[in-house]
């Protein structure tokens, strides 16, 4: 047997793990912990025969080494080494070392919290940091506390940071070692990345086929990509004919992602996800190019919905990746970036646990018994807000009470191997007589779809995305299973879908599929999946909707569904403008939805101002969460019209309302007492303060009102004239009159501003005689006289009246006698008798 870095670790391993609860063990790729740790366990005198239970964050990693340890000990898999995977389980009553998954992980502990016959659970490329890894050695630590104090852990990893791992595990002892690896020169393209990942990769790959010799691995963020990428190089007329271009990635066939790890016997280039980074070895690799991006599930807990991002990779990933080069000898890795951009790099990925949907862990630790995730040990704690939304989720769905127990119903829904809203979907489907479309709708939202394969965009109107896939899937079983792509469907999938939907039936015991599916059939079934995404539309003929959890949506272009009043959103991505972008939704029915979920609906009364109409609405309106689902006029009472009239106010400003001349000079009149007389507590009329206000002096007078026409009804002085009391009235009256006598008999309006002197506009010969000028408020405040011509227009603006009489006035005669020779301009305006009339008039 070849010797690896990890055989010289070994003894000390066994020692170690021996004497203590948990290990965890660090050790690059190429150490060969995979295969050599779980062999090296099955002598261990400290397991006494009992099972070794290694878990694998991929399928296609846990096939692979299950192989490998049952090909060392000379064994077919499913003997002394065995695995479990979804749809597929190769194991026996001799096997002592089992790989699985990590859903096959989390169920078996729900069903057998002390893992009977387990001695030693291997968690294996921990530092992937998957949801259900954190998830599974969280209840396996916790089953070790208080249920099996001698179940033993061994968390593995390659680039983990080990101090914080270990210090969960009761500061378990870490053991390192080296990796098998060989010197691999890093290449930096600068430049050579751009918006188009795809063709920027292809490009690279060109540039660097000829300088380089052996397979080439080459990095990209998900499928779309390597579709892009592999098309664009072969159809490069440059490239050698013989070459093989291998596709690799999570929801390829699992036929077709062995096929891509195994030696071949011409060069090729492998076009791979991060599915890649780790545990698989790819015979003949000497070259990788790496795009430097990945592709990452987010939760957004304000939306409830999972966006699946571009991200840069890690510092740890980019490590991992070029390392594949030197797995089997020296080699190359060529990086789309330069060397500043890899000192900006993260150091780790981000943990699932901190940027997925929370959903299923919320109902697996429910059904553990744990409503707070605290009462556990996690590396990283799950952030409050993405748990609360699964609770809130799973109470909807009927998973968890009123007390936040998980209920029977809950139970089954855990059973399934199936997100929480489609086993809800499930369980209800089978009770209706429906479980085999349900299990089709499932099978088709959780693998591939089969149109987007094919590179098919919807181009036809239709009432449901998912109906046109379910008839789809029926056609293919019917015989239309030749060829690659037929009537716009990547066939290829539809193997996949039919997979996951038999399982599914075998679960629930339902028949194979046959009945003619309908479009109230899928929109009904949907919306018990997804309640929160039911969906009006905003206007007829939009393809803008509303949905019941208050956010808004966008059908896009691959959608076929068109101009439907209600939908159920399924496939949705965060889109421009605020509005999710809805790639696959399904028609409902207004009588569907009163049907399915008459007894969620509510009835709203809403009085309130609407702006274009410019009047208050009163409406009786039929809910749905946040959807308003029917309406009909009714007629508002007055203490709610007088709210909603108040809103509008708010929002239009004081402009709308009707301010005469009069009531302006009372609100300047009020003003400027109180800037005279501060102490005296005149009430605040500014702006802000008339609006912050409007319950105390204007509510009262919007009995009748229901329109901005009929604002101009109400009279704002009196209004105003209200906020005064008695003694306030008074002195306003007596202290700063709206009109000020002059000595031709005249009654002259005083301007009042808020802070500045009030204004007295008056023809200059109105003030013959007069010495002092004219004041107000009990004569402490002189006006400001604005002197006018015969004609009304200002020639002097003054506040000593004497001063202008005995300087100013010569000059002024002088300059306007011939002006105006029909009024008098006598040479001592102090005898003159004051007038404001012409001079034959006068006289």
């Amino acid at each position: 047997m070849q010797r690896l870095p990890i055989d010289e670790v070994l003894p000390r391993f066994l020692s170690t793990l021996g004497n203590a609860p948990s290990v965890v063990l660090s050790a690059p790729p190429g150490a060969g912990k995979t295969t050599r740790i779980p062999l090296a366990l099955l002598d261990a005198p400290f397991l006494h025969d009992k099972k070794i239970l290694m878990l694998e964050p991929r399928r296609l990693a846990a096939v692979n080494a299950a192989r490998w340890m049952a090909a060392t000990l000379g064994e077919e898999a499913g003997h002394t080494v065995g695995y479990t995977i979804r749809f597929e389980r190769q194991v026996s009553r001799a096997t002592r070392i089992e790989v699985v998954t990590e859903g096959i992980l989390g169920r078996r502990l729900q069903n057998d919290p002390t893992l009977t016959g387990t001695g030693v659970v291997i968690f294996d490329e921990f530092h992937e940091r998957n949801l259900n890894s954190d998830l599974a050695l969280a209840l396996c630590r916790d089953a070790q506390k208080g249920l099996r104090n001698d179940l033993k852990l061994v968390v593995m990893s390659a680039t983990l940071d080990t101090g914080p791992i270990a210090r969960l595990l009761d500061n378990a002892p870490i053991i390192a070692t080296e990796g098998r690896s060989f010197p691999v020169e890093i290449r930096y393209l600068s430049g050579a990345i751009s918006a188009d990942i795809a063709s920027a990769t292809s490009r690279a790959v060109l540039s660097v086929m000829g300088e380089t010799a052996g397979d080439m691995l080459v990095f990209l963020p998900g499928a779309g990509e390597i579709r892009r990428c592999r098309m664009l190089l072969e159809e490069n007329p440059s490239l050698p004919r013989d070459l093989l271009i291998s596709p690799l990635y999570g929801d390829l066939p699992f036929a077709a992602q062995e096929e891509a790890i195994m030696p071949a016997d011409r060069r090729r280039v492998v076009l791979a996800t991060n599915i890649a980074e780790t545990s698989l070895t790819i015979e003949g690799v000497r070259v990788v190019v790496d795009s430097g991006y990945s592709r990452q599930l987010r939760f957004d807990p304000a939306t409830g919905l999972n966006r699946l991002v571009t991200v840069r990779v890690s510092a740890a990933s980019a490590d991992q990746r070029a390392g594949r080069a030197g797995r089997l000898g020296p080699g190359t890795c060529f990086r789309l970036w330069d060397r500043h951009a890899q000192r900006t790099l993260l150091p780790f990925t981000s943990p699932e646990i901190l940027i997925a949907d929370l959903t299923p862990l919320a109902l697996e630790l429910a059904e553990w018994g744990v409503q707070d995730p605290a009462a556990l040990d996690w590396l990283d704690p799950p952030p409050a807000a993405a748990f609360a939304e699964g609770r809130r989720l799973l109470r909807r769905l009927g998973a968890l009470d009123r007390q936040g127990l998980i209920t029977s119903h809950g139970r089954a829904m855990s059973a399934l191997p199936a997100h929480p809203r489609l086993a809800h979907m499930l369980i209800t489907a089978r009770g209706r007589g429906q479980g085999a479309l349900a299990c089709d709708l499932a099978a088709l939202l959780t693998e591939r779809d089969i149109f987007r394969g094919a590179g098919n965009a919807a181009v036809t109107r239709s009432s449901s995305d998912l109906l046109d896939r379910v008839e789809a899937l029926a056609d293919w079983r019917k015989g239309g299973k030749s060829g690659t792509v037929e009537a716009g469907v990547d066939v290829s999938l539809c193997k996949g879908i039919e997979r996951a939907s038999r399982e599914l039936r075998a679960l629930l015991e339902v028949k194979d599929a046959g009945l003619e599916a309908r479009t109230g059939d899928v929109g009904l079934l949907l919306a018990l999946a997804y309640p929160d995404r039911i969906a009006a539309q905003r206007e007829p003929g939009s393809d803008r909707y509303l949905l019941a959890n208050g956010r808004g949506g966008r059908l896009s272009q691959r959608s076929a569904v068109r101009d439907a009043p209600f939908i159920v959103a399924v496939v949705m991505e965060g889109g421009e403008r605020g509005d999710e972008l809805i790639h696959q939704a399904s028609a409902i029915t207004l009588e569907e939805l009163r049907w399915e979920f008459g007894g969620e609906f509510e009835s709203h009364r809403t009085v309130q101002w609407d702006r274009r109409e410019g009047r208050v609405l009163a409406l009786e309106e039929e809910r749905l969460g946040e959807l308003v689902l029917a309406a009909r006029p009714v007629v508002p009472a007055a203490e709610e019209a007088r709210a909603a009239m108040l809103a509008g106010l708010r929002e239009l400003g004081l402009a709308a309302l009707d301010w005469t001349p009069q009531a302006g000079q009372f609100r300047a009149r009020v003003a400027y007492a109180a800037h005279l007389f501060p102490h005296e507590g005149w009430p605040d009329l500014s702006d802000q303060a008339l609006l912050d206000g409007m319950e105390n002096w204007l509510y009262p007078y919007l009995d009748s009102t229901r329109s901005l026409a009929e604002l101009g009804n109400i009279d704002i002085h009196r209004a105003l004239r209200g906020m005064l009391d008695r003694e306030q009235g008074r002195r306003l009256e007596e202290g700063f009159p709206t009109h000020l006598a002059v000595p031709s008999g005249s009654r002259i309006v005083v301007q009042y501003t808020a802070e500045g002197p009030p204004v007295l506009a008056v023809k200059l010969q109105e003030l013959f005689g007069l010495a002092d000028t004219p004041t107000v408020a009990w004569g402490r405040a002189p006006v400001l006289l604005h002197l006018l011509s015969p004609a009304g227009r200002p020639i002097q603006v003054t506040g000593d009246l004497r001063n202008f009489w005995n300087k100013v006035y010569p000059e002024v005669k002088k300059e306007l006698k011939g002006r105006y020779p029909k009024h008098p301009w006598p040479d001592d305006p102090w005898s003159a008798t004051p007038t404001r009339h012409t001079k034959k008039r006068a006289k």
